[in-house]
């Protein structure tokens, strides 16, 4: 697996780091109720529900044992053509040998490999990879209702990530995790994105990585709460990619302590992160923008905004560290 999140000298030093750490030992307290002897299991079928030691052969036997109950299903070291629709329950996805347990090409109901709409669910050392849709939003992880907490998992080569529905009462939170060549706008739907969030009710990002992106944007979220935490957005490998960040709808919260890099394959460069684009759905009243390093890839000769601001509230943009080229704030 790749490195997951900057090297931490690279984060600048801020204030608001305090808060930063409150969000990511949220996130710990989140993936610490993965069962850590699960995380080691050594499988004996590829799939293993580890509260019971049933194993089966295929991933949606093993979802359906659990039903509208609880349970972790191990997942053996491998590579894994299955997809699964969990309709109900609490259901953990634990890789036996994290960053050995790859889903590849594989998609249910024409959306993803995992399609969630039980209560919740939690992924942890899972790779996702090479997923394909007719309607180019093909995704590692489908979230249509419930929580969903991923950690150390990598989500490459695809159309998207994560893509999420709306519901106000979800909560998704992703610790640890890189997201590697995603997105696209090659189809008349429109584009896709390394995440995108629906109008769900709070979307976590901590001590993650967004690289090399294909197209759209590499977090986008409509969700009324976003908090951005000690990641590290490096667009110097990508192709024809869009902003960084994008609130569509607005937002509250906060995005602190990240690092972000603008490549030159640009389809849009004007901004690095956007606030209500597209509507006032949400207030973005106190959204806290800071302690952020924010630069243009050497050799790319350029101006741009680091918040472009469409929303009329009262954002706090301060103390980020800006590179040569780049202007704080624009309201627009």
């Amino acid at each position: 697996m790749e490195n997951y999140a900057p090297n931490p000298s690279a984060v600048p030093q801020f204030v608001s780091r305090k808060s930063s750490r409150f969000l990511i030992a949220a996130a710990v307290v989140a993936v610490a109720a993965i069962p850590a002897g699960a995380l080691l299991a050594q499988a004996q079928a590829p799939y293993t529900i580890v509260e019971t030691g049933q194993g089966f052969g295929r991933l949606q036997q093993a979802v359906d044992a659990i039903g509208e109950g609880s349970g972790s299903i191990a997942i053996a070291p491998g590579m894994h053509r299955e997809c699964a629709v969990q309709t109900g329950g609490n259901i953990s996805y634990l890789a036996a040998q994290p960053g050995q347990t790859v889903f590849d090409s594989v998609t249910c109901e024409g959306k993803a490999a995992l399609v969630l709409r039980g209560r919740s669910a939690k992924v942890s050392g899972i790779v996702f990879q090479n997923m394909a849709v007719s309607d180019g939003n093909g995704a590692g992880i489908r979230l249509e209702t419930g929580n969903l907490t991923v950690a150390q998992s990598w989500f490459k080569d695809s159309q998207q990530g994560i893509l999420t529905a709306d519901d106000a009462r979800s909560v998704m939170i992703i610790d640890k995790s890189t997201f590697t060549r995603l997105g696209t706008c090659e189809y008349s739907g429109g584009c896709a994105h390394s995440i995108y969030a629906g109008e769900i009710g709070q979307v976590r990002v901590t001590r993650s990585r967004f690289e090399e992106g294909r197209g759209g944007h590499y977090l986008k979220s409509r969700s009324g709460r976003i908090d951005v935490a000690s990641s590290s957005f490096d667009d110097t490998g990508g192709r024809e990619t869009n902003y960084m960040i994008d609130l569509p709808d607005g937002a509250t919260g906060q995005i602190t302590n990240n690092w972000f890099v603008q490549g030159e394959s640009k389809e849009n460069y004007s901004a690095f992160i956007s606030v209500a684009p597209e509507d006032r759905a949400n207030s973005s009243d106190g959204l806290l923008i800071a302690g952020n390093d924010a630069r243009i890839a050497p050799g790319v000769d350029r101006s741009t905004i680091f918040v472009a601001d469409w929303s009329g509230d009262r954002l706090a943009v301060d103390d980020n560290r800006l590179g040569r080229g780049l202007s704080r704030y624009e309201r627009r």
